[in-house]
């Protein structure tokens, strides 16, 4: 039975993700930061499938913390076979209107958590002779958003460290890829207006926004012994947006 390390599990994205690899019977490690009520009504979910869950409270972009996480998952399930790096924010803000706090806040969350649990995960997988590691980006780290530059550095700085990382490991028989997700419907475009969504759907060529299961599913692929042959590849799951 497989083992996946779902950051920033507890809603949206990381949320279907870990639904859609219960489903298949695996072991799920919930990551959460703040959002403990919906860590463990995921959690509940999951076992009332039939499934195992574990909750573990950590600040990501804190190395102490990703480290804790790791040994958790391993005192508990014995190894990580899967590792979704998924916890984000996002900044809709100018450069020369971001402070220092505000920088510093969304590159740790976005790019250094990717950093930190990689390391420590990439321990254990090497232990085991194998293992895979996709980490959500966005179309934005591919290219970039007016408005949202410090947020784009972070996504594009997953994809550059994942594809340098999946050169390092790939002899270890670990898969490093990254998904790219375009405009899904989350808590991150809450804030758009319903003419807003109206403007972008025009935008994508399938004509719609897409669902976090749309992201989850692409991820379960390359997770799968399908995806074997694939790594260091940037998956951009937007509709064929800006196609």
């Amino acid at each position: 039975m497989k083992t996946v390390l779902i950051t920033g599990a507890s809603r949206g994205i990381g949320r279907e993700i870990a639904l859609a690899f219960a489903k298949d019977g695996c072991n799920i490690v919930i990551n959460y930061h703040n959002s403990e009520k919906e860590a463990f009504d995921l959690a509940k979910k999951i076992e009332n499938m039939g499934g195992r869950a574990l909750v573990v409270q950590a600040d990501v972009s804190k190395p102490d913390d990703a480290k804790m996480l790791v040994i958790k998952a391993m005192s508990v399930f014995g190894k990580i076979d899967v590792l979704v790096n998924n916890a984000g924010i996002t900044l809709y803000k100018l450069l020369i209107d971001s402070s220092d706090e505000e920088i510093q806040n969304i590159l740790a969350t976005n790019l250094n958590s990717v950093i930190f649990i990689s390391r420590e995960v990439c321990k254990n997988m090497m232990q085991y002779d194998g293992g895979k590691i996709i980490n959500i980006s966005s179309k934005w780290g591919i290219v970039g958003g007016s408005g949202e530059s410090v947020y784009s550095a972070s996504k594009a700085g997953i994809i550059g460290f994942s594809k340098a990382l999946a050169k390092e490991v790939g002899l270890s028989g670990i898969n490093v890829n990254v998904v790219a997700p375009g405009v899904i419907e989350t808590d991150m475009i809450n804030n758009l207006s319903q003419e807003d969504k109206k403007v972008l759907e025009s935008q994508i060529t399938l004509g719609k926004i897409g669902k976090p299961q749309d992201v989850a599913n692409v991820v379960k692929f390359l997770a799968s012994d399908d995806a074997n042959y694939i790594t260091g590849q940037v998956v951009e799951v937007d509709g064929g947006w800006g196609v």
